[in-house]
């Protein structure tokens, strides 16, 4: 078992359901990245992710396209980012996974991508674009290095490939809320308890729910059926207004600690 496995393990043996806050990664800087991450709590989120910023993205909104540009036009690097993670590792005390797009893990090169990941610290992927027909390797790799693989389930996914999916997906499955590209909404699908019930029939494994949550009204909404609650636009929009305003890495930082702290509101209280 890694931090993710057990993470999950902890939060579902104490009937817990959990928060998932996506950050951009190396955004405004590197530093700022491991700031946040090590002002998380661990009661309240069971991990967290990092998105790598990428020129062409496929599922993200234009909240987080917007972070992307910023970080990229700054110079993010990966190897900064897995720098900063080695030296700043032993302050964060949450599981923490890339989401990352496929072509940069095959750019790298797999067994270097996951080997370089683990050694940095990170606790899974998460790899929107991975078919899974095409992610064995990826799979057998990371299950190597102990490293979760978290795939993706949209509700137009139909049932034998949700089963393929969930057979690969360690130690949790993501479900989009929606289907599309991530952003805020103002209200989740009227069908989405329908859709996760239908999910569990295919896996024992969490699920977590992302795409669309973004208030903790919302949070409460998915925690009623799911176990965690990924939200990035809602925190990364609060991120960018304070790049855009020019603000230092610690006020980014305290921004997102305030944001996390407002979706942990909608935490149920832990169930029996």
């Amino acid at each position: 078992m890694n931090r993710l496995d057990q993470a999950f393990a902890q939060f579902r043996a104490a009937g817990r359901r959990g928060l998932l806050p996506y950050i951009t990664a190396g955004y405004p800087d590197c530093e700022t990245t491991v700031e946040i991450l090590a002002r998380l709590d661990p009661a309240v989120c069971v991990a967290a992710e990092v998105g790598i910023p990428f020129s062409d993205p496929i599922a993200d909104g234009p909240v987080i396209q917007t972070s992307f540009s910023r970080a990229l036009a700054g110079g993010f690097r990966c190897d900064d980012l897995l720098a900063a993670l080695r030296v700043g590792r032993g302050r964060i005390a949450v599981p923490v996974l890339a989401m990352v797009s496929y072509s940069i893990v095959y750019r790298r090169g797999p067994a270097r991508f996951v080997r370089d990941a683990v050694a940095a610290g990170l606790d899974g992927l998460i790899v929107p674009d991975l078919a899974v027909e095409e992610a064995a390797e990826l799979s057998d790799l990371c299950a190597a290095s102990d490293c979760g693989l978290v795939l993706l389930v949209a509700p137009t996914t139909e049932p034998r490939r949700r089963a393929a999916i969930a057979a690969l997906s360690r130690p949790f499955l993501y479900y989009q809320a929606l289907a599309g590209v991530t952003g805020e909404r103002s209200a989740l699908p009227a069908d989405l308890a329908a859709h996760v019930a239908e999910l569990r029939g295919s896996t024992g494994k969490p699920i977590c729910i992302g795409f669309g949550i973004s208030t903790a009204d919302h949070v409460a909404q998915v925690c009623e059926v799911a176990d965690g609650a990924i939200v990035g636009s809602a925190l990364v929009r609060r991120m960018n207004a304070l790049v855009s305003a020019g603000a230092a890495g610690a006020a980014v930082a305290e921004a997102v600690a305030a944001g996390v702290e407002e979706l942990a509101r909608g935490l149920p209280a832990p169930r029996a």
